[in-house]
């Protein structure tokens, strides 16, 4: 399928076009999803990795080599806790803000289920929290699920109301990390201190992005990590307020490590390229904010101007980097498919790999097709504006084409496409004159339709018969790359047939064809379905 010839007569390889990459590398705009390590950091953390440098085990006080190691933990702890406004032995580290997560949901409930057994959190939070809430739900616990406005955020008149005696944790993420959308964790955080209840965020997409002070805050626990904010992955940080110790325990037991609250030998490397990334992240807030919220503004801007776009999050405050658009009328895998030359996101980086549409977006109130077609487009430190000019050209031209081809552009597609066949006796369905076409003089135009507006599947063939045989075929179709991609291949099948040899193999072997996944053959039998519509209609003469 070429990018001037929506309708499927040609293959759906489309070669370079708009929008792929031209040197190999797709431009990166995934930065919610992880940051490339600083090369300040990389600089720390090679300082700790061999012999000449602190390599030793910061536990292994009875040698210089360990208490070297101890020191330079002990600097990029006070680093860390600098970012947040917090105290060095406020910072318990961890591989990263899931496992903090996981400490603070098991740990505080186990620790206090002798007075409640209850937790509040939302439906719109990352699965570090929904996941370890569902474990104390099988153990047991009680969770209320709050929903969030169309906006996204929680009202903490919400949160007042789902507040109960037994309560003993709530958990309410500071940026949601598919939408931006900043939750009022200060009051939250009071209502929660007010009755007494312990108040947990998931600071991941927050900390170094957005000023984030505990001291002025009424946090008891707050989960970030180094990989967000351009330090090494595999280390993050759980901050413990100094008078909330007492409401959590550990989950894991062994060495001692870290007060007590986190066992485990301390990965010296990454811990000091998490303090020196912290102390590069408080350098940069302020600049850093004001030139990401203005490159996202820019990509914004250009996307709005498609028209039928949806910015998720808006009305709300929203993070600087993050932006996340739904696409009226385009499938939102065939999109991401067709954006070869950008490295982005259709959701959370930890659940874009599954075919369902976004949680988070559904919860927003939005419908499962407008869900399903959004994109996470996210900014950082080294985005420029020609990367953001790229990525508008790119997601222009997709949109563009992907709309073109679906069948709700109707039979003004077909005309706009240069026609299919020859003009005169022949119209489309809506009809308007079609083109002339070279080998189509004097066909009929018999068309045939599965699917239908708000399904996640839409095919609709276009058959050009003469002499009894197929002259030429085209499809129009919304749907997942593979309906694309077997569609195309289809109508390549269907010219010199006859009605009485019908369609053209089976779903099955199609799937084969194209290498389509097992789990798509749901989809293709709306093609099939198509088809034989079409079919139908050419044996009955209409």
């Amino acid at each position: 399928m070429s990018a001037s010839d929506p309708l499927g007569g040609a293959p759906l390889d489309r070669g370079p076009v708009d929008g792929d990459p031209v040197d190999g590398d797709p431009v990166y705009l995934d930065y919610a999803a992880t940051t490339p390590v600083d090369p300040e950091v990389a600089e720390a953390m090679v300082g700790c990795l061999t012999l000449e440098g602190d390599f030793g085990n910061a536990g292994s006080a009875t040698h210089a080599f360990g208490r070297r190691a101890a020191a330079r933990v002990e600097t990029a702890r006070a680093q860390v806790a600098t970012l947040i406004g917090a105290e060095p032995d406020e910072i318990t580290f961890t591989s990263g803000a899931t496992e903090s997560n996981n400490l603070v949901l098991l740990g505080v409930a186990r620790a206090n289920a002798d007075r409640g057994r209850h937790l509040i959190t939302a439906r719109t939070e990352h699965k570090a929290v929904l996941d370890p809430c569902k474990r104390l739900e099988k153990d047991g616990f009680a969770v209320t699920y709050l929903t969030p406005d169309r906006a996204g955020r929680i009202d903490p008149e919400a949160v007042r109301a789902a507040l109960r005696a037994d309560t003993v944790l709530v958990s309410i993420m500071y940026v949601n990390n598919e939408i931006g959308v900043i939750q009022d964790v200060g009051a939250i955080g009071a209502l929660c201190h007010a009755h007494g209840v312990a108040f947990h965020t998931d600071a991941a997409q927050a900390a170094g992005k957005v000023p984030l002070n505990v001291r002025r805050l009424p946090v008891d626990f707050v989960s970030f990590t180094a990989h967000k904010i351009y330090g090494p992955k595999g280390v993050g940080a759980l901050y413990v307020r100094r008078a909330s110790r007492p409401l959590i325990q550990p989950v894991a037991f062994g060495g001692g490590q870290e007060r007590g609250l986190r066992p485990g030998t301390l990965p010296t490397h990454q811990i000091v390229g998490f303090g020196r990334a912290c102390e590069i992240a408080v350098r940069q807030l302020e600049t850093e904010q004001g030139r990401l919220t203005a490159l996202r503004e820019r990509l914004w801007t250009g996307m709005a101007a498609l028209g039928g776009t949806h910015l998720n999050g808006e009305g709300a405050p929203r993070a600087p980097g993050i932006l996340n658009v739904s696409f009226e009328g385009v499938e939102g895998e065939s999109l991401v498919t067709g954006l070869t030359g950008l490295a982005i996101s259709t959701g959370s980086a930890c659940n874009s790999a599954s075919a369902e549409p976004s949680y988070v977006l559904r919860a927003l109130g939005r419908d499962t097709q407008l869900a399903q077609s959004s994109l996470r487009f996210s900014v950082g430190r080294f985005t420029t504006d020609a990367d953001v000019d790229f990525a508008l050209e790119a997601v222009q031209g997709e949109v563009g084409r992907l709309r073109a081809l679906s069948p709700a552009a109707g039979s003004d597609a077909l005309g706009a496409a240069g026609g299919i066949w020859a003009a005169g006796e022949l119209r489309t369905p809506g009809g308007t004159p079609l083109a002339p076409r070279d080998g189509t003089e004097g066909a009929t135009l018999i068309s045939g339709e599965a699917g239908g507006p708000g399904q996640e599947t839409w095919v609709r063939f276009h058959l050009a018969v003469a002499d009894g045989t197929v002259k030429d075929a085209r499809f129009q179709a919304y749907g997942c790359p593979h309906t694309l991609q077997v569609a195309s291949w289809l109508v390549r099948q269907l010219p010199g047939r006859t009605p009485e040899q019908g369609v053209p193999g089976t779903p099955a072997s199609w799937a084969e064809a194209v290498s389509a996944p097992v789990e798509k053959l749901g989809r293709l039998l709306v093609v099939e379905d198509a088809l034989r519509a079409c079919l139908g209609r050419w044996r009955r003469g209409a």
